[in-house]
């Protein structure tokens, strides 16, 4: 049991993790939250920045490494194509993500009195194929997605992918959205930090390594903390004063904590040409997590690298 007597959450973490800076803090506070959860393994996708899907995983990889659990757990290999591209070739013995959904569909089955979440912080393709593969998980699982502007078009995970997204949808499988809402405060993008937060909050922070990481930038690194600093300090700031949302970290928080935003139903919804529509007749399992409460979700964050203890690894 963790603290306050709650029961760890099972989660498998799916993740484009060099896209942006954003996946890296998702899965430090992972990582570092074993007060809470237990990791049931961690998987790769491709979206269209980052590089290959080989380049992915070296990312998740060295947040690994910088949290001192590069013994415990190794990165599975995802989907770099489509749902649409790949869906037909399921039944094969190996496709094109094939490892990363034999992960989901093996973990989901694991015999056990709570459900399987898993936290998809990129495009939903190897959870669409999970489920085509092998329908039965959909009772076994929940799905916890960063991605969409809903009710508003667009959103990178979406575009990477909206035909995955309606599959997970129509399955009827639980699917909770924390939305991203660009440019407004509703949404994870009002979750932000600025290089002054950073090197008050996080920088030193983390378990302390013998051996340096090299970023993906460059340099030599001894800890999550300062790595944190340099991605901030390689990407472009925005806003006032320059800051960048850790969008996917969010999503982490509020299966960490529901009440740090506000969780709501929604009807039936399916993405078609750019927008959401309704879809009465459709049996659907959804709601969204919005208006997220930014301090108390950066105050745990900073305190669970600094005061940390690692995840159990299943």
């Amino acid at each position: 049991m963790s603290k306050n007597n709650l029961p760890k959450i099972r989660v498998l973490l799916d993740t484009d993790a060099s896209n942006e800076i954003d996946d890296q803090h998702a899965i430090a506070y992972l990582l570092l939250s074993g007060d809470r959860f237990i990791l049931e393994g961690i998987t790769v996708n491709r979206t269209n920045n980052g590089g290959d899907i080989h380049e992915q995983a070296k990312e998740a990889e060295r947040v690994i490494k910088l949290c001192d659990m590069d013994d415990k757990i190794s990165v599975t290999l995802g989907a770099s194509d489509s749902f649409s591209q790949t869906h037909s070739k399921v039944m094969k013995p190996i496709f094109d993500g094939s490892d990363a959904v034999d992960l989901m569909i093996e973990k989901a089955h694991r015999h056990t009195s709570q459900n399987l979440t898993i936290l998809a912080i990129g495009k939903l393709t190897n959870v669409a194929l999970a489920i085509k593969k092998d329908p039965t998980i959909v009772s076994k699982i929940k799905v916890v997605w960063l991605g969409s502007n809903y009710p508003f078009p667009g959103e990178y995970n979406l575009e990477s992918d909206w035909e995955s997204m309606n599959f997970v949808i129509a399955s009827g499988v639980l699917f909770e959205i924390a939305v991203v809402r660009y440019k407004e405060k509703s949404g994870t993008t009002a979750v932000t930090v600025t290089p002054q937060d950073l090197e008050k909050n996080i920088v030193g922070n983390g378990p302390k390594l013998d051996k340096a990481v090299i970023g993906r930038n460059g340099g030599e690194f001894f800890n999550f903390g300062d790595y944190s600093f340099n991605l901030l300090d390689n990407v472009y700031l925005f806003g006032d004063p320059p800051s960048r949302p850790l969008y996917d970290m969010a999503a982490v928080a509020i299966i960490k904590n529901p009440e740090w935003a506000k969780k709501k139903e929604i009807p039936s919804m399916l993405y078609k040409d750019g927008t959401w529509d309704a879809e009465p007749d459709l049996d659907t399992n959804i709601c969204i997590y919005e208006d997220f409460d930014k301090e108390k979700i950066l105050e745990d964050f900073f305190s669970s690298v600094k005061n940390y203890k690692k995840v159990d690894v299943l």
